[in-house]
């Protein structure tokens, strides 16, 4: 999620008091994990800036806390769940108890599992070229070339690795990776190494309430010869992050990604991160974050400005007698 080389709890972790003396118009909940239950990221200082400027009141209180209170919320909206996926049986139960959250239950539920690529290639979507195989189902693994193995139940490239066919031993490794993988009970997706993603790394498209709002530059997350444990204690790999203007292919595609993804809600998305990646075809996407991606703040152009638009769909969203006039 952050630059290379930053531990990933001393970047995670920005922390400070709240501010008390604020009026509240709104009580908004951040939903979290509970490795950062009471913590504000830095990640997302902007957007707790922006919406006490708003006169709202944040709290950040973690999705799995079976104290607390959700309808006692004007809005929960999702930021950093991002333990979910060893625990997603839950968080869905979660989802759909929750009342007013963003996104909307009808969305992040199936968020939750990449399958969904499979739909939108159906609907016309460019996708990286996916083979899907759940547990006990064979998997021929490819005989030339580089590839990628990971789980549809994932965050932050955990469970992904990167195998090379034409290196000795690379096969056995990664029979044995999918094998970890299937004994956990997760579908595979066995994807062809994008090699242009070393030098142009993948571009991230950010909207807020259905608008294009900024864009992000990834670096490689993969390098030659790794493979990433399926479970362990950190909740994602770190990034090498730089602000980007999409091109417009990767605008219109983006654009495509979240039309289709929006079908089945009345108003649109709250927030969405649509990860391209570059091939000889040209975008094609990796990935929809509909559910808890990092927004990226800090990289658009007027960061602060992004966040009170955010913060202003929130207001709109927010229980009627609560709202920010």
């Amino acid at each position: 999620m952050y630059g290379a080389g930053e531990s990933e709890l001393s970047r995670l972790c920005w922390q400070r008091p709240y501010d008390r003396s604020v009026t509240s118009a709104a009580n908004i909940a951040f939903a979290t994990c509970d490795k950062l239950a009471g913590q504000e990221l830095d990640e997302d200082r902007l957007l707790y800036e922006a919406a006490r400027r708003a006169g709202l009141s944040p709290r950040t209180v973690s999705w799995s806390d079976p104290t607390v209170d959700w309808d006692e919320f004007d809005l929960t909206l999702i930021r950093s769940t991002w333990d979910y996926t060893l625990r997603r049986s839950e968080f869905l139960d979660w989802l759909h108890r929750v009342p007013r959250l963003h996104n909307p239950a009808s969305v992040v539920a199936p968020n939750t599992d990449k399958g969904y690529l499979a739909e939108l290639s159906q609907a016309g979507i460019p996708i990286v070229p996916t083979v899907f195989a759940a547990p006990n189902e064979p998997l021929a693994l490819p005989t030339a070339g580089e590839y990628v193995l990971k789980p549809t139940v994932g965050a932050g490239s955990r469970g992904a690795g990167r195998f090379d066919a034409d290196r000795d031993g690379e096969q056995e490794r990664a029979r044995a990776h999918t094998a970890q993988l299937h004994r956990l009970g997760r579908t595979v997706m066995l994807q062809p190494y994008l090699d242009q993603i070393d030098q142009l790394g993948e571009t991230a498209l950010i909207f807020i309430d259905g608008e294009f709002s900024h864009a992000a530059r990834k670096g490689r997350m993969l390098a030659e010869g790794t493979g990433y444990a399926a479970d362990g204690d950190a909740l994602f790999l770190e990034e090498q992050l730089s602000a980007a203007t999409p091109t417009e292919p990767e605008l219109r595609l983006a654009e495509q990604v979240l039309a289709e993804l929006s079908r089945s809600v009345a108003d649109a998305l709250l927030y969405a991160r649509i990860d391209l990646l570059p091939s000889a075809r040209g975008p094609l996407l990796g990935e929809a974050e509909l559910t808890e991606p990092s927004l990226f703040l800090p990289f658009a152009p007027a960061g602060a400005a992004a966040a009170d638009r955010l913060v202003a769909a929130v207001v709109r969203r927010a229980r009627p007698q609560t709202r920010v006039g």
